[in-house]
C-alpha cells in the first residue's frame, strides 16, 4: 500500500488517493511515523501496558483473597467494605469484578440450586374421558377483595365440562372431593384416565396425589411459569368470563353458583364450540355428532341440488370435529349467603349418560 502511494503522481492529492484506497490518512502518517521512528506497531489496546495496572503479584493477591473462606461466597462490594474496615486496601471493586470475569467467576458466588428440568407435557386424546383438564379460577364479589373459587373439569377430547364446583375455599380437600365424585358419576375404570392440571396447591397436595394414586389416575402437569400448558382449560375460562351477561362481580356464592348453572347448561349443550368444528361439546361427548352430521349435510346436499352454481369448489361437506386432541403435540419439525360445597354436574343423568355409553359400543 505504502508503495502504492509513493509512486502517485504529483498532481494527485493525498487525502484523494487515501480516499481511492479506502484508507485513513491518519493512519498512514502514524504507520509512517512508526517506521521512521522503528517503533512496533500498536495494533490493539489489548496489548497497550497500562502504568497504573496491578502487577501480577497483586493481582494473585487478589483471587487469593475472593477465594478466602472468609470471603469465598461473598461479593466483591462486601469483600472491600470487609476489608477497609481492617485497614487493609487491595484495589476497587470494579477492579475486583473484572479479575473474577478473568478466571470466569462472575456472578452471584453463592451457593446456586441446580437448575431445574421439567419433561413438557405430551397428552393425546382420542375419545371422551381419555384426558381431563381442570383449573381453578376466581370470581369476585361485590364486596372488594372477596373471591369465590370456581373449579372446573374439562373433558380434553369433547370440551365437554364434566364437573364443576363454587366454592368459598380453594384447598385440597375439595379438590379430592371434585375427582373423587367426577370419577365415580362417570365410571372411570382403573388406568383409564389421565388428568392434567397446573401446579397450584390443590393440585399438588399430598392428599390429592394420594387419592389419585389410589383411584390408578394418571397425573400430568404443567411446567413451572409455563401459562400454555393448560392452553383448554384456560381458553373455557375465557369463553365463560366474555359472555355478555357475566356480570363481573357477584352479590353472594349463590348468585354464582346460579348464573354458572346456566353459563354450563349452555356452553355444553348449546354452544356450538369452534374447535369442534360447530358441533356442542355435548354432541361430541356422547358420539351424537354422527346423527347431527348426517343431517347437516342432507341440508347441504339438498341446497347444493337447488343451486350448484353457488358452491364454485364442489358439493360442500360438513366439517367433522378433530379424531385426536393434543396438549402440546409433537410437531413435524421437532388450568353474604353461604352454599355448601358440592360437585355439580351438568351433563346427562346417569342412566341417560350409560344409555349414550352402550349405544356407542
Amino acid at each position: 500500500m505504502n508503495a502504492v502511494l509513493k509512486q502517485r503522481p504529483d498532481s494527485l492529492p493525498m487525502t484523494q488517493a487515501c480516499q481511492v484506497l479506502a484508507l485513513n490518512r491518519s493512519t498512514l502518517y502514524a504507520r509512517r511515523h512508526r517506521a521512521a521512528n522503528d517503533e512496533p506497531i500498536n495494533r490493539s489496546r489489548v496489548d497497550a501496558v497500562q502504568p497504573r495496572a496491578l502487577s501480577a503479584q497483586e493481582r494473585a493477591t487478589v483471587i487469593e483473597t475472593l477465594h478466602s473462606a472468609d470471603h469465598c461466597d461473598q461479593p466483591p462490594a462486601a469483600v472491600y467494605h470487609s476489608l477497609l474496615e481492617k485497614n487493609r486496601y487491595l484495589c476497587s471493586i470494579s477492579t475486583m469484578h473484572r479479575l473474577l470475569r478473568s478466571v470466569k467467576e462472575s456472578g452471584d458466588r453463592r451457593h446456586q440450586r441446580p437448575a431445574q428440568h421439567h419433561a413438557i407435557p405430551r397428552l393425546l386424546a382420542t375419545a371422551p374421558n381419555e384426558v381431563w383438564s381442570w383449573d381453578i379460577t376466581k370470581l369476585p364479589l361485590v364486596r372488594r377483595g372477596i373471591y369465590l373459587s370456581l373449579y372446573v373439569v374439562l373433558d380434553l377430547f369433547s370440551r365437554f365440562v364434566v364437573a364443576w364446583m363454587v366454592s368459598v375455599k380453594e384447598n385440597s380437600a375439595l379438590s379430592s372431593q371434585l375427582m373423587d365424585e367426577a370419577t365415580a358419576r362417570y365410571n372411570i375404570a382403573p388406568g383409564q384416565l389421565t388428568i392434567h392440571q397446573d401446579r397450584g396447591s390443590p393440585m399438588i397436595a399430598h392428599g390429592y396425589l394420594d387419592l389419585m394414586q389410589s383411584l390408578d389416575v394418571t397425573c400430568s402437569h404443567s411446567r413451572p411459569r409455563v401459562s400454555n400448558d393448560n392452553a383448554f382449560s384456560e381458553s373455557q375460562f375465557k369463553t365463560q368470563k366474555y359472555q355478555p351477561d357475566y356480570p363481573g362481580r357477584f352479590d353472594h356464592p349463590a348468585h354464582a353458583r346460579n348464573w354458572c348453572e346456566d353459563y354450563f347448561d349452555w356452553y355444553n349443550f348449546k354452544h356450538h364450540h369452534s374447535g369442534l368444528a360447530g358441533f356442542t361439546p355435548e354432541q361430541v361427548f356422547t358420539g351424537r355428532y354422527l346423527d347431527v352430521a348426517r343431517s347437516k349435510q342432507q341440508a347441504l346436499d339438498e341446497r347444493y341440488a337447488s343451486n350448484p352454481e353457488r358452491f364454485v369448489k364442489g358439493p360442500p361437506r360438513v366439517s367433522m370435529p378433530p379424531a385426536s386432541v393434543a396438549i402440546n403435540p409433537i410437531m413435524p419439525d421437532e388450568d353474604g349467603v353461604i352454599i355448601d360445597d358440592r360437585v355439580n354436574f351438568p351433563t346427562l343423568t346417569a342412566a341417560g349418560y350409560v344409555k349414550s355409553m352402550l349405544s356407542l359400543k
